[in-house]
């Protein structure tokens, strides 16, 4: 049993999707029709930079989903045929979402734009940090979080594997959390390069900025079922999906927890499409399972003779 799976804020790098649009059709369709939902030319962003401009929440998001759907369709793929589930990690929801058919393109970019907007305006750049706490797992990284908070927000934002665990907060707490994550009894802890704390609290107006947004969608059941971040559980009423994705800007996403639900319910591969930053995840939360990440044309190539 399969599952796709879609990558999530970290996975963009300038030129991503340049040499799939030169030999895809169907990839180009997808950055076209991206850069006219948004306005702006995204596609040239992603291939040729600045790197700081593509970094930025509110290009980043809606340029990896572009790039997971645009190596979708080059795959040539139906989802329902193909995979048993769907899951995304952050933002990857939205494009599991796309590829399942729960949004349409335009709709999963105008939406990934203003989640990006909202999150960077929802904490004043400098004030909100996260940190990768590595050697950890959940119940440690929740009592080193719980240390560190002081009256101040740090909280879990992804439990990503049984070895690594993202906290996210207000900078003064994550410092503290990094200066006392080694002695509390993890390997080390490294600040992540990112603009805003996102996936906790702090995230609120941000979250009711997607509430609104989501109010005015259309929201069709996916195609096959989707794994949520939210709950770690599997999901196809729309209406209970349009509020997960409210959720999911303050919540803790639960990477490890929906890997292993997935494996429990038969899946035994997983297939990255757009990146390959989750398979080492997977790997750890089950080393039995077969990853496989489809970034390149010749990735899709390789694929193709595998999944019907």
């Amino acid at each position: 049993m399969r599952a796709f799976i879609f990558p999530g804020q970290g996975s963009q790098s300038v030129g991503m999707g340049a040499a799939l649009a030169g030999a895809s059709r169907a990839a180009r369709d997808v950055f076209d029709e991206v850069d006219e939902a948004l306005g702006q030319n995204l596609f040239r962003l992603m291939r040729e930079g600045p790197d700081e401009e593509l970094k930025l929440t509110e290009n980043a998001q809606p340029a990896i989903m572009a790039h997971s759907i645009a190596v979708l369709r080059t795959m040539g793929v139906q989802v329902a045929d193909a995979a048993r589930f769907v899951a995304g990690h952050s933002l990857g929801e939205y494009s599991a979402l796309c590829a399942a058919g729960s949004f349409d393109l335009a709709t999963t970019a105008k939406l990934l734009k203003l989640r990006g907007q909202a999150m960077q305006q929802a904490v004043p750049v400098g004030e909100g940090a996260m940190a990768a706490l590595l050697g950890a797992d959940l119940a440690l990284a929740q009592k080193i979080a719980e240390a560190a908070a002081q009256g101040e927000v740090c909280t879990v934002a992804n439990d990503n594997d049984p070895s690594q665990v993202v906290i996210s907060g207000q900078k003064p707490a994550i410092d503290r959390a990094i200066a006392m994550a080694k002695e509390m009894g993890a390997k080390r802890a490294v600040p992540l390069p990112v603009s805003a704390p996102f996936h906790c609290p702090l995230m609120q107006p941000a979250a009711e900025a997607m509430r609104d947004a989501l109010s005015y969608v259309i929201v069709s059941p996916p195609c096959v079922p989707l794994y949520a971040n939210v709950t770690a559980q599997l999901e196809t009423d729309p209406d209970t999906i349009r509020n997960q994705l409210v959720d999911q800007v303050t919540g803790m996403v639960r990477w490890r927890e929906s890997v292993a639900n997935m494996v429990d319910a038969g899946v035994h591969e997983f297939v990255e499409i757009g990146g390959k930053v989750l398979g080492s995840m997977v790997k750890r939360i089950a080393p039995d399972a077969t990853v496989t990440g489809i970034v390149t044309i010749e990735d899709v190539e390789a694929a193709a003779k595998e999944i019907a």
